[in-house]
């Protein structure tokens, strides 16, 4: 579930973003956060639940919990001004997930 939500962020923050997040965590969880592309997508958080839940191959209420702990751990994790460099990138909502 880390791998799976870690990938999804990817794609909504820019590539330079990601590659700062990921310089920062360890190489096991750092590869998928490398985008294809370094034009971050739109997408709500609805969406992005959507996303890890398909990837994942779980419910959508998996997929949040999961999303949830990820999140929080990567704020307990990662230095406060890169996590809130990653965080300016996401809608608001992200923040109450």
């Amino acid at each position: 579930m880390t791998r799976t939500t870690m990938l999804t962020p990817a794609e909504r923050i820019t590539g330079g973003e990601a590659r700062d997040l990921a310089g920062v965590l360890p190489a096991e969880i750092a590869p998928p956060l490398m985008p294809p592309e370094d034009v971050a997508q739109k997408i709500g958080v609805d969406e992005f639940v959507r996303r890890v839940s398909e990837r994942a191959g779980v419910d959508e209420t998996v997929a949040r919990r999961s999303v949830a702990a990820v999140f929080m751990t990567l704020g307990e994790a990662v230095p406060g001004k890169e996590f809130q460099d990653v965080m300016s990138q996401l809608p608001s909502a992200f923040q109450n997930i």
